[in-house]
């Protein structure tokens, strides 16, 4: 005796509440919102754009002669005509100030995106490859880590007058040392992955190995060093210009202000001092701020839920 079996379909699987299925929220968008949440990263970009602004965009509304020197007004105390004050020069100390925050700006991205391609080539190249070469290239870096950055810049800062484009490059050429190493740590870990294995299966060559594969996922890394490069950059542009060695006339950076400025400041001279170094302290926190997001935001393990 036989028995037929019907075969029923499986039920239909239920939808989430609202009737749609829900979709995969994509990795970009978990880590801007993480980096929203975050309102210390917030406040940093804010007041990275305000001082950018304040920088470029001052001079346009806010005019001063910021090349020729007034005498008959030096040290004058901030009031009408003169919101800062003046300073040692007879120049007006607002004015002086967006100056100075452009050379400084302007040398802190630049040196920034200097020793970001440089140390990322160099760590990618350097982790893919292994072996003697990655063992060759990470002892120059050891080396070049073991000299003495502050001498070096100072040395080159006398024999050659000082100018942005110089400032920048050497202090790029001298700031990779640290994003190289990163980023061969973080090569070393995805050159054993499965996509990067199929990648050489399929007859990648290693250029293709590190452009299209490599650096795109360690952009993280990368994009997160960047805001602490323009950090460090801003403090090494303002320690130059307190010892003497910073830009050339007519440029002048906020080191270079606060250098000059330190010699009255017990002559109560306090806005030669205060207001630039406010901006200096503001700027480079914003950055460290904008750096702990992003590390906490482009990183899985410690990302906001």
């Amino acid at each position: 005796m036989t028995t037929d079996v019907q075969v029923l379909p499986p039920p239909p699987q239920a939808a989430p509440e609202g009737g749609a299925v829900r979709e995969t929220t994509p990795m970009w968008r978990l880590a801007l919102r993480s980096f929203v949440e975050n309102r210390l990263a917030v406040i940093g970009v804010v007041i990275v754009v305000l001082l950018v602004a304040f920088c470029f965009l001052g001079p346009v509304f806010y005019k001063t002669n910021q090349s020729n020197t007034d005498i008959g007004n030096t040290f004058m105390p901030p009031g009408n005509g003169h919101p800062l004050g003046t300073d040692n020069y007879g120049f007006d100390e607002l004015g002086r100030i967006m100056k100075g925050g452009q050379a400084s700006l302007e040398i802190a991205f630049l040196t920034a995106l200097i020793a970001t391609v440089i140390g990322t080539l160099w760590g990618a190249i350097a982790g893919l490859a292994g072996g003697i070469v990655d063992a060759v290239m990470m002892r120059i870096v050891d080396v070049l880590l073991a000299v003495p950055f502050l001498f070096i810049v100072l040395i080159i800062a006398t024999r050659f007058n000082a100018s942005v484009l110089s400032l920048s490059l050497v202090l790029g050429l001298f700031s990779w040392l640290v994003p190289a190493r990163l980023v061969r740590g973080e090569v070393l870990t995805l050159r054993v992955r499965d996509f990067v294995s199929a990648a050489r299966v399929m007859g990648g060559t290693r250029r293709e190995l590190i452009l299209r594969h490599l650096l795109p996922n360690a952009l993280g890394t990368v994009i997160v060093n960047v805001t602490f490069q323009v950090a460090d950059a801003i403090l090494a542009v303002a320690a130059l210009g307190f010892l003497g060695f910073g830009l050339s006339y007519p440029r002048v950076s906020w080191g270079d202000m606060l250098s000059d400025g330190i010699n009255y400041l017990l002559s109560g001279y306090w806005w030669l001092i205060y207001p630039v170094g406010a901006c200096l302290v503001l700027v480079v926190m914003a950055c460290n701020f904008i750096g702990d997001a992003l590390r906490d935001a482009v990183d899985v393990r410690l990302r906001r839920r």
